[in-house]
């Protein structure tokens, strides 16, 4: 019998983002028919696996050396979708490193983390199916690896991970996603529209696992979610948050107004 976990580990170490889609679909279809255990007390290990599994392009390279293109062009067009496939790839590897990785969780919180991988695979595959269509591939663009840093950089703490993935580098995304879909409103790419909005519909989905994890965390161990938060981010570095904010995507998403009225204070 196969095990969420373990092969939520061994998802995570492919290489072919295809193949890698697939896999997530079907682990999701087997995990609800009942088709697979979970260990949720096990310590897994990677087994000298590379993590994450990806393909050899895009070029990964230092956020402020990516290109900046206009989207007044076609070409800056696509480099922006390019950019936005390779995030929801990103997306779809943290989710299931956050299945692996952490042991001792409520089944729930695998459950939660399984569906945001499952979603996060299919925005990957809508938007390089786009791509596709219009003469272009992933990794026809360079790229940069902030979202995969900060999960590396919070490994050692579940209560880490959900605080600073989640619900602070997954949470610009509801901010950035509202104008990067007028703009191309405003050139009349309607498929492309189509798919920022299920994005933005699954990401505050998303960020509310996350924000529903992070509570969960700071509950156990009778910890102030805002104190707590503000350490963490230090004690991490994570990025300064800038406005503007998609305030009422992220009230859907579950932070407290407290917490809205602290955006971007230190």
């Amino acid at each position: 019998m196969l095990e969420l976990r373990q092969t939520a580990l061994e998802l995570l170490a492919v290489t072919d983002p295809q193949i890698k889609v697939v896999g997530v679909q079907d682990l999701f279809d087997q995990y609800h028919r009942q088709g697979l255990d979970l260990h949720a007390s096990k310590l897994l290990n990677t087994g000298g696996k590379v993590l994450p599994g990806r393909p050899l392009k895009p070029e990964l390279i230092p956020p402020l050396n990516v290109p900046k293109r206009s989207m007044a062009t076609a070409e800056g067009r696509v480099s922006l979708l390019h950019s936005l496939a390779h995030i929801e790839f990103n997306a779809m590897n943290l989710a299931l490193d956050a299945i692996w990785r952490f042991a001792d969780m409520p089944t729930q919180y695998y459950v939660d983390w399984l569906q945001v991988a499952k979603e996060e695979s299919y925005h990957f595959s809508l938007i390089a199916a786009h791509l596709q269509s219009l003469g272009f591939a992933y990794g026809d663009f360079p790229a940069h690896n902030s979202l995969w840093e900060m999960v590396e950089r919070t490994s050692d703490a579940v209560i880490a991970r959900m605080a600073l993935v989640p619900r602070t580098m997954e949470a610009r995304g509801l901010d950035a996603v509202p104008a990067i879909r007028d703009r191309f409103k405003q050139v009349k790419d309607v498929k492309v529209v189509e798919i920022l909005e299920i994005i933005l519909r699954d990401e505050i989905g998303h960020v509310a696992i996350g924000n529903q994890w992070f509570n969960y965390l700071c509950d156990q161990e009778n910890l102030s979610a805002i104190s707590t938060y503000k350490t963490l981010a230090r004690k991490y570095h994570a990025p300064i948050l800038r406005g503007p904010f998609n305030l009422e995507g992220r009230r859907q998403a579950g932070f407290t107004s407290e917490e809205l009225d602290l955006l971007g204070l230190d």
